[in-house]
């Protein structure tokens, strides 16, 4: 039982709801009407979606500011930890840069593919007289 008086202290159950009275039994012997337990059917269920809804505005407004809370617990991990991140290339960076700031239509030129030809790798030795000696053509 202690955990229920705790969770009312601590915020996080609803203390104060007149549905609750509803659910405390009552001792009263009532002499047995077909109309009498058809109204109070209805009424028990009219209760418990009073209940509900109460339940999930209660829930609602203690969870408001949870968002806020991980976003800033969440950069606080990574300003933390930023030494773990993979470090950006300034190649990757500029080409970020570049996405961001939007191009005027004129400066956009699109220049046509063109062939470019391969050069042939050649592996070359440094004589000492000064001069280059050709081993051999690599691909």
């Amino acid at each position: 039982m202690p955990q229920k008086s705790f969770r009312k202290a601590a915020g996080k159950e609803m203390v104060v709801d007149s549905t609750l009275q509803f659910a405390a039994r009552r001792n009263i012997p009532v002499r047995y009407n077909r109309d009498h337990v058809a109204m109070t059917l209805k009424a028990m269920q009219r209760v418990s979606e009073i209940r509900a809804k109460r339940e999930r505005v209660f829930y609602k407004n203690r969870m408001a500011g949870n968002r806020e809370r991980e976003k800033l617990a969440n950069r606080k991990i990574v300003a933390e930890n930023e030494h773990l991140l993979p470090r950006v290339r300034a190649s990757e960076r500029l080409a970020a840069e570049l996405e961001q700031q939007p191009l005027a239509q004129e400066a956009v030129q699109v220049a046509p593919p063109q062939k470019v030809a391969m050069k042939q790798k050649r592996k070359q030795r440094l004589l000492r007289e000064g001069g280059v000696e050709n081993e051999m053509d690599m691909d």
